[in-house]
């Protein structure tokens, strides 16, 4: 039996993950990064480096994108040097990228253009899910396609839901995060609250954690504010680009979300405050920052 060959575009929190389950489940894989040393580790462990997206994707029968936004995932796949140049018609084309519905629509017909099979494929699950094969795949595009593509999504994650057409997964994804994204600040604010009201904190928080606005992400996520543990899960200025695009797609249906704008300042302010490299947890620093703030 041949094995698959498999190619993966954007080697950040979440796609080196995904390249390494595709390595411990015996695929060909083939990877590439804007910054080269991110899959240096990859490499050691059996992977080919592609010098660019289109020399990763070359004679891959699956390729996959975990990228950071419309103007990356834009560039990587349609470039000069884009996957898209290089795959074979036939091939398989999957973004698992949070974008937005619009741009997945464009994408899925520049690749039907070049014979090029779409699916759209963004994930739930953050940094540990990927590095377990525990992520869910929200999938748009054609039954078929994704049958062809299963084990590939079987080696990365452990769910798949097929939701409808392309497009069906942007639209789950970017409501996902938005709700995580308002959560999160209005988590940031009540933290800051109980901080500067000078409560014992553990107990204030336990009241949350264990009652009705108990959820998987007020849990992890108050834990880390309270521990300062911002090693990256989910950066800083990436939701606040979701909360953006999820603002975009309900104004898109006549839906105007000052919620969505609020929560998305939020994670704006935290970045413009040095905090663009560090977790979402860390978007409550600038207000444990603000006037009568006790000291840490």
């Amino acid at each position: 039996m041949t094995t698959m060959k498999v190619a993966v575009l954007g080697l950040g929190i979440m796609g080196s993950g995904m390249a390494r389950q595709l390595l411990n489940a015996d695929f060909e894989v083939a990877v590439w990064n804007r910054s080269a040393e991110k899959a240096a580790p990859l490499a050691k462990a059996g992977a080919r480096i592609g010098s660019t997206p289109a020399d990763a994707a070359q004679g891959a029968s699956v390729v996959v994108a975990m990228l950071a936004d419309d103007t990356v995932s834009r560039a990587v796949w349609t470039g000069e040097d884009g996957a898209f140049a290089a795959m074979d018609e036939g091939a398989i084309a999957i973004d698992s990228s949070t974008l937005t519905g619009g741009w997945v629509a464009q994408l899925a017909a520049l690749a039907e253009a070049r014979g090029i099979r779409f699916l759209e494929a963004p994930v739930t699950g953050s940094r540990d899910q990927a590095a377990q094969g525990a992520l869910r795949f929200l999938v748009g595009g054609g039954g078929e396609v994704l049958a062809a593509a299963r084990p590939v999504f079987e080696a990365m994650g452990s769910t798949v839901v097929h939701l409808g057409p392309v497009g069906s997964g942007a639209t789950v994804k970017l409501a996902n995060n938005f709700l995580c994204g308002v959560q999160a600040a209005s988590l940031s604010e009540a933290v800051a609250l109980f901080e500067k009201r000078g409560l014992d904190v553990e107990q204030a928080m336990s009241i949350l954690t264990d009652g009705a606005p108990a959820s998987p992400l007020l849990k992890a996520v108050s834990r880390r504010m309270l521990d300062r543990a911002y090693d990256p899960h989910f950066l800083v200025p990436l939701m606040g680009k979701d909360l953006g695009y999820a603002e975009q797609a309900l104004a898109e249906v006549g839906i105007v979300s000052a919620i969505a704008a609020a929560a998305r300042q939020r994670f704006v302010e935290a970045d413009a405050a040095g905090h663009g490299t560090q977790d979402i947890a860390s978007i409550v620093e600038p207000l444990r920052a603000a006037d009568g703030a006790p000291g840490s």
